[in-house]
């Protein structure tokens, strides 16, 4: 406090100073017209461009919320394309019992948004971390999405965080595909190199479709993904190599490099199937008399 004091003392003169320079300053812009319409008008263009950067930074931190928000909506609307397809099929009666049946299926799947915090695509063994575990409801062997398409399969789970193998990795990584409106499924794989590219295997000899412009979806058949969300563009297809069925090369739509918000699917009949097949294999189980 005597420091304080003693300064103020060996510096009067200067504060004495820029109490009348601010009271000189509030006479002139008051009571001087001309002075006072240039002052309010200075005054409005720092405060606008105040205001201005306040905007522009909420917006710069608000856009991992929008982009979430963006992700969700175009895989939800990827759903409802999907869905109103084969809702107009079955209107026209150009449709199938397993497409009916797929439609009615949809309100077994939940969805938990996610960020991927770490991310690989140059390896054989692509691993993804995502911010999100079991205390979110996350489980080994979830599906994971994203806005454009197929992400992977949880393959840890921690209380806070997952790991996930993506479709990018060329020694863990089959799902199960069709062709979009074909009903002809095989398995996507990824051969390593090129992120954007994997392969469609075994599928039928007999198949029929366009070999430069149909897409792949998820086939369903499994408890992993529903059936419909999007994979890639049939872009080349090759005969196996023992000439029995076709080899799809196909240009996926989800973008690895740039990976950021997906979404892990949840089943909620996993446990109930899974008790239903044990009650099964134990009754199958021969007794002993």
């Amino acid at each position: 406090m005597r420091n304080l004091l003693e300064f103020i003392a060996k510096y009067n003169h200067w504060f004495l100073f820029m109490l009348l320079e601010a009271i000189s300053l509030v006479l002139l812009f008051r009571y001087n017209s001309y002075q006072g319409s240039v002052w309010l008008s200075s005054a409005n263009v720092v405060s606008g461009k105040l205001y201005e950067w306040e905007s522009d930074l909420g917006a710069f931190f608000n856009l991992t919320t929008l982009n979430k928000e963006l992700s969700m909506r175009n895989f939800c609307l990827e759903r409802q394309v999907a869905q109103l397809h084969r809702l107009y099929g079955d209107a026209t009666g150009d449709t199938t019992w397993t497409e009916k049946e797929q439609l009615s299926q949809m309100s077994k799947y939940d969805l938990i948004p996610a960020e991927v915090v770490s991310n690989t695509i140059n390896r054989p063994d692509n691993l993804i971390t995502i911010n999100r575990g079991s205390a979110d409801g996350v489980r080994p062997d979830m599906g994971v999405v994203c806005g454009q398409g197929v992400v992977g399969v949880v393959y840890l789970v921690s209380s806070h965080y997952s790991v996930v193998i993506p479709a990018i990795n060329a020694r863990a990584s089959s799902i199960s595909c069709t062709i979009r409106n074909r009903g002809y499924f095989g398995y996507l794989r990824w051969t390593g190199g090129d992120p954007t590219i994997a392969y469609v295997e075994d599928i039928p000899r007999h198949a029929k479709f366009n070999p430069h412009s149909d897409w792949v979806v998820t086939s369903g058949y499994s408890s992993i993904f529903p059936p419909g969300v999007m994979v890639g563009r049939i872009v080349n297809t090759y005969n196996s190599s023992d000439g029995l069925s076709y080899r799809l090369k196909v240009h996926l739509t989800t973008d690895f490099a740039r990976l950021r918000d997906v979404f892990v699917i949840g089943d909620t009949t996993v446990a109930e199937r899974a008790r239903l097949l044990e009650a099964a294999r134990d009754s199958l189980k021969p007794r002993v008399n």
